[in-house]
């Protein structure tokens, strides 16, 4: 970075010019707004590139050059307006403008929990057409989760070179670059967030990694996919227990808006299970879980396979908690991310109610996963191909294939992660590719 370090403002300065000019073309941005929302990503950008600090500088320029490409073609996309904006989020934003924005948050709007809602409160106080600035602030914590997995390659062994081929690989997946610049949903968000937990626990810094669980949490129910990790965390001595106590605190402030808007305690803690129903009833939503199998479209009571798959997915967390306690001798950092991998796998693979989104977390880690093992890259197509067919039948109201080809892909990332953590807990040889045991419980 420092080799190249004069070229920092003339790159920011180029970026920022094209950004804007982009920004400007959108209908119904004015040149102030346009430049207003170049500056947000330009600082962003330049900021999100401190994760490669110590990778080779030739590197990080080529990546600098491919990321403000793919940014920048994020921004054509804005205008672009989806049925779950239209019927969801931008009545949620003119209900909280006529409510006076952050005052709104007293009122039970939406089905989402309040860190976001605060966010569209502030979107709902600015003139400009909501859409792009809810498709900023996706495409702002795609850069933060971009920086998370560079961070999480570059700390489990990536070398000076992986971290910076991983940053613009992961603004470059497809699920990615549409999840936020096209679909305007938050996936990045909550995933961002749980991902720089994770890395925050294994340097060494749990208070913050355990705070970072929190907000993730506080933004989308979903993030319970990568939370189970905490328990070998716990084992590997890379979290105490009385680091705990900062995720509900954290989750507590996240959520605190609402209550000094007025509304009350009970209503906005208990917020997921009296809003668990409105995720819908049906077995599978355009997702590839094992519920795309046509055994359970014949179902009439769908109840009993629902219970089953709540069953399993547990079933699945002792698992692999019963891996590391068995191991927990040779446990690596590499372990815990391939544990990872294998929960935001396999729980949404076996759960019931899966929408088409909800394997965000196996898309990009399965991409941090082949930037460390490249025999595995083939992980990234195969849920790329899983999670596209989903987004796929949203976008066009029909199934390009059927959706049990997804699961298979799946099941073939599944077997992989679980062959990747039981190798390196069980079958790694000293001095192999995983980091050395005493490195990882000095902490």
């Amino acid at each position: 970075m420092k080799t190249h370090g004069f070229l920092l403002p003339g790159g920011a300065a180029l970026f920022f010019l094209a950004a804007a000019a982009l920004f400007a073309l959108l209908p119904g941005c004015p040149l102030p707004a346009a430049a207003a929302m170049a500056l947000a990503l330009t600082l962003c950008f330049f900021a999100s590139l401190r994760a490669l600090r110590g990778c080779l500088p030739g590197a990080v320029l080529c990546c600098a050059v491919v990321s403000a490409a793919l940014l920048l073609g994020r921004i054509p996309c804005f205008p672009r307006e989806t049925s779950d904006y239209t019927d969801f989020l931008l009545p949620w934003v003119e209900r909280l403008r006529e409510l006076g924005g952050l005052a709104g948050l007293g009122r039970e709007i939406g089905n989402y929990n309040v860190p976001y809602m605060v966010i569209l409160a502030l979107i709902s106080r600015l003139p400009l057409p909501p859409v792009y600035l809810i498709k900023l602030t996706s495409v702002l914590f795609d850069l933060l989760q971009a920086a998370a997995l560079a961070l999480l390659v570059g700390r489990l062994g990536g070398g000076k070179l992986r971290p910076a081929v991983c940053f613009p690989l992961a603004l470059g997946l497809p699920t990615v670059f549409i999840n936020g610049a096209v679909w305007g949903q938050c996936d990045s968000v909550y995933v961002s967030l749980a991902l720089l937990g994770l890395y925050l626990c294994l340097a060494e810094k749990p208070g913050w990694g355990m705070a970072a669980f929190g907000l993730s949490f506080a933004f989308k129910l979903q993030a319970v996919f990568l939370l189970p990790v905490v328990l070998p965390l716990l084992l590997a001595r890379k979290v105490k227990w009385y680091h705990l106590p900062l995720f509900p605190a954290a989750y507590a402030l996240a959520v605190s808006p609402a209550i000094l808007a007025g509304r009350s305690l009970r209503d906005t803690f208990l917020f997921y299970l009296r809003t668990a129903s409105t995720a819908g009833s049906a077995l599978n939503y355009n997702s590839a879980s094992m519920y795309s199998l046509y055994y359970f479209y014949r179902l009439k009571d769908t109840g009993p396979a629902a219970k089953a798959g709540i069953l399993a997915a547990f079933a699945l967390c002792l698992l692999v908690f019963l891996f590391f306690f068995l191991g927990r001798k040779r446990i690596t950092e590499r372990s815990l991310l391939f544990a990872s991998l294998l929960l935001c796998c396999g729980l949404p693979l076996l759960l019931p109610h899966m929408h088409d989104r909800y394997f965000y977390f196996c898309d990009v880690l399965t991409l941090c996963a082949a930037c460390l093992v490249p025999e595995t890259a083939a992980a990234v197509l195969l849920s790329q191909f899983a999670s596209l067919l989903g987004y796929h039948a949203y976008f066009y109201m029909r199934f390009l294939l059927p959706m049990r080809l997804g699961f298979a892909g799946l099941c073939a990332v599944f077997l992989a992660a679980l062959v990747l953590l039981l190798r390196e807990l069980f079958f790694r040889r000293r001095g192999g590719s995983g980091l050395p045991p005493d490195r990882l419980r000095a902490g």
